[in-house]
C-alpha cells in the first residue's frame, strides 16, 4: 500500500477523470471511531499487509492463484488470481471478497485481522483481483475493474456483458472451493463498491444455497431483472447491506433502494447505515463479526 496517511486506507473506488488520474474518493477506516491501540493495529496492518498475514501466528496466507484472462470478450475460462488466508487449518466455511474499481486483491487483507472470528469455525478467506480493463467513465484508463462504468448514471446505464462475465467467474471460484470440499451452503459472498454489486449479482443467482451475502456500500445490479433471473435456492440467504451515509461516490439513496428491492422480494436484509463516506469504519466491521458469528454459527 503507498501513502499510507494517519487514516489508514483500507479500500478504495477510485474516478479518474479525462483529463488527469486522480482518486477522488480514497476509502479508509475512519480512525474516529477507534481507539489508539485500535488505530495503530490497523496502520501496521496496513503498512505491513502482506507480510505480517504470512508470519502471524493466526493467519496463514496461500500462494496466488492461476493468472486471469485480461478483459477477453469471451467467458473466462482461467481462475482469477486470488490471495487466500486461513484463520486456522482444514477450513470449513469460505468467504470469497470482491474489491472495488481500481482496487485489488490486498485492499481487504489487513480487514481480516480486525474482524473479531473468536468462536467461528475456520475461514478461508479468498480475495480475488478483477480483470484489468479501460473504463469509460476515467476516460478508458485501464484499471481493475468487475464490469465497465458508463456514465454517472449507473443506474440506466449498465455493462451488462461485463457484469455476467464476471459472474461467470465469480461462480468459478465458487466451484473450487467446492471442489476443495467446502459445499455452498458454507461459502459466502463479500464486496465493497463494484465487489458488492458482483456479490449480489452472482448470489441472488446462484442454483445453490450459499451461506450469505457480505454487502458493503454498493447497490443491486440490473435490478429490472432480478425478479425473473434470481434463483430460489438464495431466497432465505442472509443478507448484510452497508452503506456510509455521506458517500459521494454511490449515494446511500442507491442503496436504500436496493434494499427495498430485495425486501419486496423477500429476501432477509440486515441493514446498516454509518456516519462515513465511500468507506469503511470500526463500527461496521464490529457489526460485521457479530453477524459473521451469527450466520456461521447458526
Amino acid at each position: 500500500m503507498q501513502g499510507v496517511s494517519p487514516e489508514i486506507r483500507i479500500a478504495r473506488e477510485a474516478i479518474i477523470s479525462p483529463s488527469r488520474l486522480q482518486e477522488t474518493s480514497p476509502s479508509k477506516l475512519t480512525p474516529a471511531t477507534m481507539s489508539d491501540s485500535k488505530i495503530n493495529a490497523i496502520r501496521r496492518s496496513a503498512l505491513t499487509a502482506i507480510l505480517a498475514l504470512i508470519t502471524t501466528n493466526s493467519f496463514s496466507q496461500s500462494p496466488a492463484t492461476t493468472k486471469s484472462t485480461p478483459n477477453s470478450k469471451s467467458k473466462m475460462t482461467s481462475l482469477l488470481d486470488t490471495i487466500e488466508l486461513e484463520s486456522a487449518p482444514n477450513p470449513t466455511v469460505a468467504i470469497i471478497w470482491m474489491h472495488g474499481l481500481g482496487a485489488d486483491a490486498n485492499d481487504f487483507v489487513p480487514i481480516v485481522k480486525e474482524l473479531n472470528l473468536k468462536g467461528c469455525p475456520a475461514i478461508r478467506f479468498v480475495f480475488p483481483n478483477a480483470p484489468s480493463m479501460p473504463v469509460t467513465i476515467n476516460g478508458g484508463y485501464v484499471m481493475r475493474a468487475w464490469y465497465d462504468i458508463l456514465g454517472t448514471d449507473i443506474a440506466r446505464r449498465e455493462d451488462e456483458k461485463g457484469l455476467r462475465r464476471s459472474q461467470t467467474a465469480i461462480e468459478q471460484l465458487i466451484a473450487r472451493e467446492k471442489a476443495r470440499g467446502i459445499p455452498a451452503s458454507r461459502i459466502m459472498l463479500a464486496g465493497f463498491s463494484q465487489g458488492c454489486a458482483m456479490t449480489l449479482q452472482t448470489g441472488l443467482r446462484y442454483p445453490e444455497k450459499l451461506a450469505g451475502l457480505l454487502c458493503l456500500s454498493g447497490y443491486v445490479p440490473l435490478r429490472e431483472v432480478v425478479a425473473s433471473e434470481r434463483h430460489a435456492s438464495n431466497q432465505h440467504t442472509p443478507i448484510y447491506l452497508a452503506h456510509g451515509r455521506a458517500d459521494p461516490v454511490i449515494h446511500i439513496d442507491r442503496a436504500e433502494q436496493s434494499r427495498d428491492l430485495l425486501k419486496t422480494l423477500g429476501y432477509p436484509v440486515e441493514w446498516h447505515e454509518y456516519m462515513m463516506q465511500h468507506s469503511v469504519c470500526q463500527e461496521e466491521i464490529d457489526d460485521i463479526s457479530a453477524w459473521l458469528k451469527r450466520v456461521l454459527t447458526a
